[in-house]
């Protein structure tokens, strides 16, 4: 996963540079924050990827970050620039929520993996 997490964290970059450096002259300040949002996210669950990334158990949790990833800000980046493109790309709206359903389904798994891990712990 680590290398996972390291794409992930790099293209992050990468993306929110392009968007501060050369988006921000073509998309109007709505988009342009729904874009930034996308990155936000984007690169606060690489991060969290990482931090999972030698903690097997803890997988699901990852995969379901990058699924959220790709749906979440993969998305927004598209639904942001559409129209910069000459696109109609409005439905991929429904794909966003979906995405952070994956996000929230991921957090709350670690969350049941930890409190299990836990009471396993104290048990002994």
């Amino acid at each position: 996963m680590t290398k996972t997490s390291a794409l992930f964290g790099a293209s992050a970059v990468i993306l929110g540079a392009f968007g501060a450096h050369t988006l921000k002259e073509f998309l109007t300040p709505e988009s342009l924050a729904s874009y930034q949002t996308g990155v936000l996210y984007h690169l606060l669950h690489a991060v969290a990827i990482l931090a999972l990334s030698d903690r097997p158990q803890y997988n699901l949790s990852s995969k379901l970050w990058i699924l959220g990833i790709l749906l979440f800000s993969g998305s927004i980046y598209l639904l942001s620039i559409d129209e910069l493109m000459g696109l109609n790309l409005s439905f991929l709206g429904p794909i966003t929520p979906l995405g952070g359903l994956a996000f929230i389904s991921g957090w709350l798994l670690l969350l049941k993996k930890s409190v299990t891990t836990e009471t396993r712990v104290s048990d002994k």
